[in-house]
């Protein structure tokens, strides 16, 4: 059986998620038909959701005019995994300390935007993960913090700093796994022992 996997297509590494889930798909004995989302109307066909990095305010505005705001947060009210990652992370969290940002309020988790810094501060750092047994290779650009945390569980912390939980079915990273070549972290999304 193929899992309908969604990525969302408004902004971001779009291909590099892509592959990025079939590679974890196939890691764990499944396969994973991709399709790139910018419309209403095919999140309810997707087993599974990934929302790319790029510009939290845009992406917040055009999942909303195009219709797909409200369709992701039934994929999640409905059980369905979600991984949002970076720019994505803000847009998933219950507060972005931003009004300009539309929140989807998917993640119990508060998050500032660029607090690692600009584009020249960004770096690259092995994270210890829960679930994972070795150190995840993380890319940080321009990465936002989570600098309140509800009800999500903690998954990796840099410095001290929360930068990947999980709050029910969604996980979000401030780091950019699809810039990697090891898909660790979408298995860790969507395929949960």
């Amino acid at each position: 059986m193929s899992l309908n996997a969604g990525v969302i297509a408004v902004q971001g590494d779009v291909s590099e998620h892509a592959d990025a889930i079939r590679r974890a798909a196939t890691a764990h004995g499944e396969t994973a038909e991709v399709t790139e989302i910018r419309q209403s109307g095919i999140v309810p066909n997707c087993d599974l959701l990934c929302m790319p990095g790029g510009e939290s305010t845009a992406i917040s505005r055009l999942l909303r005019s195009e219709g797909i705001a409200s369709e992701i947060q039934a994929h999640v009210e409905a059980g369905n995994p979600v991984l949002a990652t970076c720019a994505g992370l803000i847009v998933a969290a219950a507060d972005a300390g931003d009004d300009r940002v539309e929140n989807l309020g998917l993640l119990d988790v508060t998050v500032e935007r660029n607090a690692f810094g600009r584009q020249r501060d960004s770096f690259e750092a092995p994270l210890d993960v829960t679930g994972l047994d070795d150190p995840f290779p993380s890319v940080f650009i321009r990465a936002p913090l989570i600098s309140d945390v509800g009800d999500a569980d903690v998954l990796a912390e840099w410095d001290g700093r929360p930068v990947a939980v999980r709050n029910g079915p969604v996980v979000g990273t401030s780091f950019h796994p699809e810039l990697t070549p090891d898909s660790r972290i979408h298995g860790l999304a969507f395929f949960r022992d």
